[in-house]
């Protein structure tokens, strides 16, 4: 590998390090993000080692895994009993969280601002918090999910490239 190369894998891989922590962080499409570095240093590498039937697998494993994360937000929170006001607040409630506490402050925030927006909606402590679990729990379902695909496509992109 020449100089050249050295850094356009470098860049692929940092761009790739982005999508996998937005694989966590919810305003970041993250395995989208991962996509976008494989395609990049497929194009400047005219395809060499990573091609158009990788790329394709990376994308439909994209939208499925994307898909997937959607609905197990939704059956979670659905299966718990949650409405529009619990999702509303779980998603608020992530945002406030990352912001003021990092990771955990995610993972709380989605869990309390799911009972608050339940609460504000006008459902009662027992059903709120019933609501809340669900919809934290469709939320964690989903983020182990995107995850673990993430980490499966940038371990498959080093084995290609680096092998």
């Amino acid at each position: 590998m020449n100089v050249g190369m050295i850094g356009l894998f470098v860049l692929a891989i940092i761009i790739m390090l982005i999508g996998l922590a937005g694989t966590i962080l919810p305003m970041l499409p993250g395995l989208p993000i991962m996509w976008l570095g494989a395609f990049i240093y497929a194009v400047f590498t005219e395809f060499k080692e990573i091609g158009w039937t990788f790329l394709g697998i990376f994308a439909l494993l994209t939208a499925i895994t994307t898909l997937l994360d959607y609905v197990a937000n939704l059956y979670g929170a659905k299966k718990m009993g949650a409405t529009r006001w619990g999702i509303s607040g779980a998603f608020l409630g992530m945002i406030i969280g990352l912001f003021t506490g990092g990771l955990i402050g995610l993972l709380l925030g989605s869990f309390v601002g799911a009972v608050l927006g339940e609460i504000l909606g006008g459902r009662k402590g027992s059903q709120a918090l019933k609501a809340g679990v669900g919809t934290f729990l469709g939320f964690l379902g989903g983020t182990m999910v995107k995850f673990v695909v993430g980490c499966a496509m940038m371990g498959v992109f080093l084995w290609k490239v680096l092998f």
